[in-house]
């Protein structure tokens, strides 16, 4: 029995090890839940106006109302939509009535869609503050010369429209017929905690099930050797 002390010590710790990890996705997994859901209440809240210094962190996902005029100029960052393709994400300079000039992402368009002026006139702009991450270390550098922009770096597009480095992402703009709003949603924050635990927990039971295979292996040979 001796010699199936240390196979069956390892056995041990390494499923509890294993069922512990399991168990640590899952608080992860709670806890990540609990941040979604507040950054889906943040977005779903009624909008309010324009902060006067929007911070990235407190204000990240707050939701909006500004009322004012499209300004001129428009850039275009490359994106694909789910059953749609490529296209672009229109991002447009917006002065509000109390003389502030912000980034306002309208929406997105097919990639063979003529572009079109924002809509004229006074309007009501509804959305959500954001600071995306779009770049990775992947991510081309952004072509300024055809204006094709393959991630939304606020500050690089601030300084060419003359805008404060604020993005509001859009949910409704009045009279935008040919650009779809992609409204600011969680759904591409990350949550793989629930697979992440399945994983422990199932590698959990193979390690049983293999220190129980080894086990029975090792008696059964020493029987045979007793034999």
């Amino acid at each position: 029995m001796s010699r199936l002390l240390i196979p069956l010590l390892t056995g041990l710790v390494g499923t509890a090890v294993l069922l512990w990890l399991g168990q640590w996705q899952l608080d992860r997994l709670v806890w990540k839940e609990g941040i979604l859901a507040e950054i889906e209440a943040k977005i779903s809240d009624a909008p309010v106006a324009l902060p006067l210094e929007p911070d990235p962190e407190a204000d990240k996902y707050r939701a909006v109302a500004l009322t004012g005029r499209f300004g001129e100029g428009v850039q275009r960052v490359l994106d694909s939509q789910k059953k749609v393709g490529p296209g672009y994400q229109i991002v447009s300079p917006f002065r509000t009535e109390e003389g502030r000039t912000v980034l306002v992402d309208r929406g997105f368009v097919r990639i063979e869609t003529p572009l079109t002026p924002p809509p004229a006139g006074t309007v009501t702009v509804t959305g959500n503050l954001h600071w995306p991450d779009d770049r990775t270390s992947s991510t081309p550098e952004n072509d300024l010369d055809e204006n094709i922009w393959f991630a939304r770096d606020i500050p690089q597009m601030a300084g060419i429209l003359e805008t404060e480095p604020t993005l509001v992402v859009a949910r409704d703009v009045p009279g935008s017929l040919a650009v779809t709003p992609l409204p600011v949603t969680t759904e591409n924050i990350p949550n793989d905690h629930l697979q992440y635990a399945v994983t422990w927990f199932s590698l959990a039971v193979i390690w049983v099930v293999m220190t129980g295979y080894y086990i029975y292996r090792s008696r059964k040979g020493l029987r045979g050797k007793d034999a």
